[in-house]
């Protein structure tokens, strides 16, 4: 260990008590074992039991998910608002769907499948580096959203931030209590080694953010130019190729923020931010999960996303944001764009570098495409973001489908018919066991 603490950068020392704690933490690597253990794990669906901080999509819990994103579009956040649009209702956030969550029976996952994956990446270090959304129908008040997701692939790869990684690649299929697709959402997962991204000291010359009155006078514009479209329409003839998005900006990033985006609703599956008798049994359950700090204390080591101390100990010199957090923004950017009346169907994002704490993120769009598929009036939008070092952050795509003067309000996208059979498999098994469980 001598040896490895001497490459330790400045930039990601820490008090040498700190230091001693954390040692146990960095101890863990990603072995070959596990790489083609989880490959086991391609192609099994598994109903999700969990139960996320919202397990039904409430006024309450729409308004709340919006505004932690930083997002006041009244479809989302005013319930009395919705009505007067084409959906009739109060709609959610787009990525809501994926986090709200009612538990989901279903047949258990092979047991010799379960025993061989028993332990994966065990102490490893996980972020989101990316995902894809497709939407078929909007999450409306009233609704719960039952889950299943399996692995779709495992790629081992090099890595500038820690050397070797793995690429996880997940898809969960959201069902609401009618048995019909909302959604699917596919999450890209890198796995690293704790230890060797902080030797290797990729980002050890990043400086933190310091922002004069200018420069909140540049934020400042921005926002106060920013609103959603609302309720006058965008028609799919008015866009042209090449046309700009407004321009938005999010940030700067502080504790505060992350505190808004975990009272919003995320983060609460499947480690677990839990407090006294719970949090006591959450670390008995997952004891990797868990680090001391500089009290001795034992507290999560999701606590990277506030706490800068535990950031440096896995090679970053300052806590930063989450990548959904990311996502959301550009969901919003898309959302103020098109309108009450137009349907988003995809979206993707791809996250690049981190977004540390005191950073903002410029974020600027054009279309790049328009075209007609099955009766449908599309748009696809490319958006970039970039932090005040100028640096690129993230990137993302996204296809909206826009009323029409011709044709008129554009209609919702058919669900792939291999995806409606298998999640109304799902979905019956689901009730069938259900009915079991309450006749017993």
């Amino acid at each position: 260990m001598a040896t490895e603490k001497t490459a330790v950068s400045d930039a990601f020392k820490v008090d040498d008590k700190l230091e001693k704690e954390f040692e146990a933490a960095l101890k863990y690597e990603l072995k070959d074992e596990d790489i083609e253990r989880s490959r086991l794990l391609i192609g099994v669906n598994v109903a999700s039991k969990a139960r996320e901080l919202f397990s039904e999509a409430t006024p309450d819990a729409i308004r709340n998910w919006a505004q932690g994103m930083g997002d006041d579009n009244p479809l989302y956040t005013d319930e009395s608002y919705g009505p007067s649009t084409r959906w009739g209702t109060q709609i959610s956030h787009g990525t809501l769907v994926g986090h709200v969550k009612t538990p989901m029976l279903g047949d258990p996952m092979p047991e010799e499948i379960k025993k061989a994956t028993k332990g994966l990446f065990r102490g490893v270090h996980v972020f989101v580096s990316g995902g894809t959304w497709d939407w078929y129908q909007h999450l409306r008040p009233g609704d719960r959203i039952y889950s299943y997701s399996g692995e779709e692939s495992v790629e081992e790869k090099k890595s500038e931030f820690a050397d070797r990684s793995v690429i996880r690649v997940s898809r969960n299929v959201n069902i609401n209590q009618r048995g019909e697709v909302v959604g699917v959402y596919r999450t890209l997962r890198v796995e690293t080694e704790r230890k060797k991204s902080r030797s290797k000291g990729k980002y050890a010359d990043i400086q933190p953010a310091n922002y004069t009155d200018e420069d909140y006078e540049r934020i400042d514009s921005i926002y106060e130019a920013e609103q959603p479209r609302g309720a006058e329409r965008r028609y799919w003839e008015d866009v042209n190729v090449g046309d700009e998005m407004q321009p938005m900006v999010k940030g700067p990033l502080t504790v505060s923020e992350i505190i808004a985006v975990h009272a919003g609703g995320y983060g609460f599956v499947p480690y677990g931010l839990k407090s006294s008798r719970l949090g006591y049994k959450n670390r008995k359950r997952i004891a990797p999960f868990y680090i001391k700090n500089e009290m001795g204390v034992w507290d999560v080591a999701q606590r990277l996303h506030w706490d800068n101390e535990w950031a440096k100990a896995i090679g970053n010199p300052l806590a930063y944001d989450y990548g959904v957090m990311r996502q959301c923004w550009l969901y919003h950017m898309v959302s103020d764009w098109c309108g009450d009346d137009a349907f988003i169907e995809c979206l993707e994002d791809s996250i690049r570098k981190f977004n540390y704490q005191g950073d903002a993120q410029f974020l600027t769009g054009k279309v790049v495409n328009k075209r007609e598929e099955d009766g449908r009036f599309l748009v696809d939008l490319e958006m970039h973001m970039v932090n005040q070092r100028d640096t690129e952050t993230a990137y993302g795509s996204a296809t909206v489908s826009l009323p029409s003067r011709e044709a008129g309000l554009p209609p919702l996208p058919a669900v792939p018919v291999e995806l409606q059979r298998e999640a109304a498999q799902m979905f019956a098994r689901h009730n069938e066991l259900t009915t079991e469980k309450r006749g017993r």
